[in-house]
């Protein structure tokens, strides 16, 4: 493994089927108006990123894997251009996360080192609104199964989803970002 291929590398494309300009990128870019004043199609050479439909990591958050997206926005749904994107450094080693049912850690706690399909199943948690990661990367889910928007956290606190812009989203499965 060479040591672009630890970093992850995402070229951006204004148009469909990597045609235009490009832009591409090992690490996060919080604005990529000032690169590309469209963005289309993509392609991963290695790693793994979160894009977002708004700059600053804001907005509708997908998860791209290494492979080409030759047309994005009707593959994933879209409805805007990519406006910005995060690397997501590979995790060796154990992941770990505690998810509660209130805001600031509060009500049922629950702590997660796999994958959970569904919160409601397996721990009769209707609700996850803080959680605290504390090894590992992981994606959050509205539905159950992987289903439905997402959210991208990494190692931190996270006292309360409404107030990170997340309000009506409650999330019901959650998954390691793992090096697949």
């Amino acid at each position: 493994m060479g040591a672009t291929d630890s970093l992850g590398l995402i070229i951006f494309y204004e148009d469909r089927n990597f045609q235009g300009r490009s832009y591409e990128t090992s690490s996060d870019c919080s604005d990529m108006s000032s690169y590309l004043s469209r963005c289309h199609s993509c392609r991963v050479e290695s790693g793994c990123f979160m894009v977002y439909d708004r700059p600053n990591y804001m907005g509708n958050q997908y998860f791209m894997r290494r492979g080409e997206y030759a047309d994005y926005m009707s593959m994933m749904g879209m409805r805007d251009c990519i406006r910005s994107c995060r690397m997501i450094p590979m995790h060796r080693g154990q992941y770990r996360m505690r998810i509660y049912e209130r805001e600031n850690f509060g009500g049922q706690m629950y702590e997660l080192m796999d994958d959970c399909d569904n919160i409601m199943d397996r721990y009769r948690m209707s609700d996850c609104m803080s959680c605290n990661v504390m090894d590992g990367h992981w994606l959050m889910y509205e539905q159950p199964h992987y289903r439905g928007r997402m959210m991208y956290l990494r190692p931190g606190e996270y006292r309360s989803f409404r107030e990170m812009g997340m309000s009506g989203m409650r999330f019901m499965s959650m998954r390691r970002i793992t090096d697949m």
